[in-house]
């Protein structure tokens, strides 16, 4: 791995920012072709999706909506160790969203004049389960469970077709386990551009008012194109974990953790910051050691060394907390000597893992939060999904007439001054006689 040696220097804003690794923004790369694709699905519709399924994906589905049978026969044949894992996940991502659900807020500001602040759910979803180099139940759960606890009407799944023409059979085992029966087999920049768009030809698909989920550069590219059309979650880039370790820390541990965000894929990023010197060639040694004993040692192997992963090396723990916190990065690791302690200064991460036993893997899956988060360095202004990204804040006024005239003035002064003058006539014709 690469290795950064920041001791000695002044760690500001502006050097880290330039200094530290990441991966390069693919998605601009491909909007051109994107933009063209989601036009051509935007006007041929669901046979145009299928031709651009059979293209990219080798298969052309008989229909791009999975049957309910499909559903049904996939959870009927899950293994029943995945089926317990996964009921596990979907027990404890749902504890965790039922406590984020917001409550109404009901200001009043004198008598007969109140504000009540509302979240309302968005209406229909669409959700996006890429495919690729593995399959991702736990995305299913980790969009369909936030949306369900905002109180969304509507729901459909999107996801890459298998040489049967369907999504993959866990893919589609997931989504009936948590009641969703619209699943369609698309995937890539036309899934996107379909939830968008929708299409009523040979098949039906009402457009959504919101996508979420990963996906490659062509699924980020396709999702940027459509915000204008409908909102989206975020527009994501390869995932990426940093750990922060000091002396203390069991480089076994890091490696592993290390290694297991650099299987994702070739681009994922690896990021370790100490100010330790030895730890940091402990973790050398481990990798070397782990990574040859990995399923996936080749794309592990290209992430690790690739300009987005590093071995960062600082003066002291106060310069390790600032370098993560200028990384902000999706996934963020604490192992000191107070880990707790430390993970409170830590305020830009997508999600923050403290200490030895709370691995990102764990997050991946059955910790209970979700594990779509920002990319990037948009952790530093940006959220992973959750019940608030299915909801939308809308505001009720109520006055009656004693109350608006306890601020006429006010609102026709202010109106006068922006030389808005019908703005205050509205409020002054209220009292005229």
């Amino acid at each position: 791995m690469n290795i950064l040696d920041f001791r000695g220097e002044t760690l500001s804003r502006r050097f880290l920012r330039q200094r530290l690794p990441r991966a390069a923004e693919t998605h601009a790369d491909v909007e051109r072709r994107v933009a063209e694709l989601l036009d051509s699905v935007a006007v041929g519709g669901s046979s145009v999706v299928a031709d651009l399924t059979e293209r990219f994906d080798g298969v052309r589905p008989e229909t791009l909506r999975v049957p309910a049978e499909a559903l049904a026969q996939a959870a009927a044949d899950l293994d029943p160790e995945v089926r317990a894992a996964l009921e596990e996940t979907i027990e404890r991502t749902r504890r965790v969203a039922a406590d984020q659900v917001p409550t109404d807020v009901r200001t009043e500001l004198g008598p007969g004049a109140e504000v009540t602040t509302r979240s309302l759910p968005i209406e229909r979803v669409g959700l996006y389960v890429p495919g690729g180099l593995a399959v991702y139940p736990s995305t299913v759960v980790m969009n369909v469970v936030p949306a369900q606890a905002a109180g969304a009407q509507s729901l459909a799944i999107a996801s890459p077709p298998q040489a049967d023409g369907l999504p993959h059979p866990v893919v589609l085992a997931t989504a009936h386990m948590l009641g969703v029966d619209e699943v369609w087999a698309m995937g890539g920049a036309q899934a996107i551009g379909a939830l968008a768009y929708g299409f009523d030809d040979a098949e039906v698909l009402e457009p959504v008012d919101l996508i979420t989920g990963p996906g490659n550069a062509y699924v980020a590219a396709a999702k940027s194109l459509v915000r204008s059309h409908v909102g989206i979650d975020a527009v994501a880039g390869p995932t990426e974990i940093i750990v922060l370790a000091d002396a203390t820390a069991d480089p076994a541990f890091v490696a592993a953790d290390l290694i297991s965000q650099a299987e994702h894929d070739e681009l994922a990023a690896s990021v370790l910051v100490t100010d330790s010197q030895p730890l940091l060639e402990a973790v050398e040694a481990e990798l070397e050691r782990q990574v040859p004993e990995a399923a996936h040692a080749e794309r592990i192997r290209t992430a690790l060394a690739g300009s987005q992963s590093a071995l960062v090396l600082v003066d002291d723990l106060d310069d390790a907390i600032t370098v993560v916190n200028a990384y902000a990065g999706e996934h963020v690791e604490i192992h000191t000597a107070d880990d707790r302690a430390v993970a409170a200064r830590i305020v830009n991460g997508g999600a923050v893992f403290v200490g030895p036993y709370a691995p990102v893997s764990l997050g991946d899956y059955c910790a209970g939060s979700n594990h779509v988060l920002p990319t990037m360095g948009t952790a530093a202004h940006g959220s992973g999904l959750g019940v608030h990204s299915f909801l939308k804040v809308s505001q009720v006024i109520d006055y009656s007439r004693p109350a608006l005239g306890e601020v006429r003035d006010h609102v026709v002064a202010l109106a006068r001054t922006e030389n808005l003058p019908a703005h205050g006539r509205a409020v002054a014709i209220r009292f005229e006689e």
